[in-house]
């Protein structure tokens, strides 16, 4: 076998292989022999049709197979042999192949580039000081109000207010015409919240319980369905009651029943307590994302677009499950997949830089992971997920999951040493423009 390796570019060789035509002929002679005991043809037993039979009635289809299986073993030599680190599927460009005849053809594929990575000890990166205020614990407070508080007929008045759930039935169109989501029965909207379209909200504002009303509602130029963009809804709403929200008071009983605590003052520290874990993860991210950030700075390299590409895709496939689970499409004309790709490349790019940097340092430092590692963390990840913890376990049996959490592990392991190396200067948080002008 003939082999010669260009280099096309730092990302990106050109294999050229050429076989002999005894190997051309030994690959023909297997195809065909087992075609012969698999093919049932009239009049020949199993494994005694002719070879000029079969070529007759199958002779695409074998020249096929054999050009797959010679352009696949030899490139897989090929790479092997040369140690390349192919992350794209190779384009193919062969010659004819026939009998008796020497086979040559190319491939072009991406590689991972050898990275000369340099200055990644002593990374000089800043960590905002943060805090937890009285305030911040207030505010964590009257959210758990919130989440325990009841909904109470509201009896001395009929007209809504801003702060109300209002209970409604409504039927909209556009242009005379229905469109997606323009029904609902009994549906529950707080006033205020947002959580509808603001204008809705604000149209519902003042009308009366019991009565039907005609309310005209613009969607603004940005909506994310760009089906109504711009357009005016006209809806006939009737308020079937309406409620207000009604919290529990802030007292030792609350503690007791909703914080699992002796007492209010108790639960306030648990609560602090919870807020200061929750700055330290958020300092934790962002010393990271800077020190990567630095990382990638100080090491500029060509990137394989196929992993960039890869990337991109499961970054989409991320967003579509986020969007599935809160019920919400994640397709169609209000979703472009291209604009998705084109938002998302940016950040597709920045993860795989990332990834590549850490990998080559984690080999020049020699860090590793144990498959004794591995299992510990697919143990904590399976009690963690409570009853669906034997699928977890059952996930990580495939070697293709063991090896991307391995990947994983060793990336944060990595990324832990360069942070116990890096140069960290503690900074006040950046004042914003209100706080200025006080």
């Amino acid at each position: 076998m003939k082999i010669d390796i260009d280099t096309v570019s730092s990302v990106q060789r050109k294999i050229r292989v050429e076989l002999p035509a005894d190997t051309v002929d030994q690959e023909f002679l297997r195809v065909y022999e087992s075609l012969s005991r698999r093919a049932k043809i009239k009049g020949f037993r199993p494994g005694k049709v002719p070879r000029s039979v079969l070529q007759r009635l199958y002779g695409d289809e074998v020249k096929g197979e054999v050009l797959s299986r010679l352009v696949e073993r030899s490139l897989s030599e090929v790479v092997k042999g040369h140690r390349l680190q192919v992350v794209s599927r190779p384009e193919i460009e062969a010659n004819d192949l026939e009998t008796g005849k020497t086979f040559a053809f190319s491939a072009v594929v991406e590689v991972k580039p050898e990275i000369q990575v340099k200055n990644y000890t002593g990374l000089a990166v800043e960590k905002v000081k943060l805090s937890v205020d009285q305030a911040q614990v207030e505010a964590a407070l009257h959210h758990l109000q919130e989440q325990h508080a009841q909904l109470e007929p509201v009896e001395d008045r009929d007209t809504v207010e801003a702060g109300d759930f209002a209970i409604l039935d409504f039927v909209g169109s556009v242009d005379g015409k229905p469109f997606p989501g323009n029904r609902g029965e009994g549906y529950p909207i707080e006033i205020g919240s947002g959580r509808a379209l603001p204008q809705f909200e604000e149209a519902i504002v003042g009308l009366k319980r019991g009565r039907e009303h005609t309310i005209t509602v613009a969607y603004p130029d940005h909506y994310f369905n760009r089906e109504m963009a711009g357009k005016a809804a006209v809806f006939s709403v009737t308020v079937q009651s309406i409620k207000k929200k009604v919290l529990p008071p802030l007292d030792d009983e609350f503690a007791k029943d909703h914080g699992d605590c002796a007492s209010l003052e108790e639960l306030k520290e648990k609560v602090r307590g919870r807020l200061e874990n929750e700055v330290e993860e958020i300092q934790a991210a962002d010393l990271k994302e800077k020190l990567l950030s630095r990382l990638i700075g100080e090491n500029p390299f060509e990137i394989p677009p196929a992993m960039v590409d890869r990337q991109i895709r499961y970054l989409m496939e991320r967003r579509q499950a986020r969007l599935a689970a809160q019920g919400l499409p994640s397709s169609g004309e209000q979703f472009p997949q291209e604009q998705w790709r084109k938002d998302l490349e940016p950040q597709a790019r920045r993860q795989v830089q990332a990834t590549l940097l850490v990998e080559k340092i984690a080999d020049l430092e020699k860090i590793e992971v144990s498959e004794e590692d591995v299992r510990l963390k697919i143990e904590e990840h399976a009690r963690a997920a409570g009853e669906r913890g034997p699928t977890v376990r059952e996930i990580y049996r495939q070697s293709d999951a063991r090896d991307d959490l391995r990947s994983q592990m060793v990336f944060e392991r990595t990324v832990g040493f360069l942070l116990e190396r890096a140069k960290v200067k503690e900074v006040d948080p950046p004042v914003d423009d209100r706080e200025k002008k006080r």
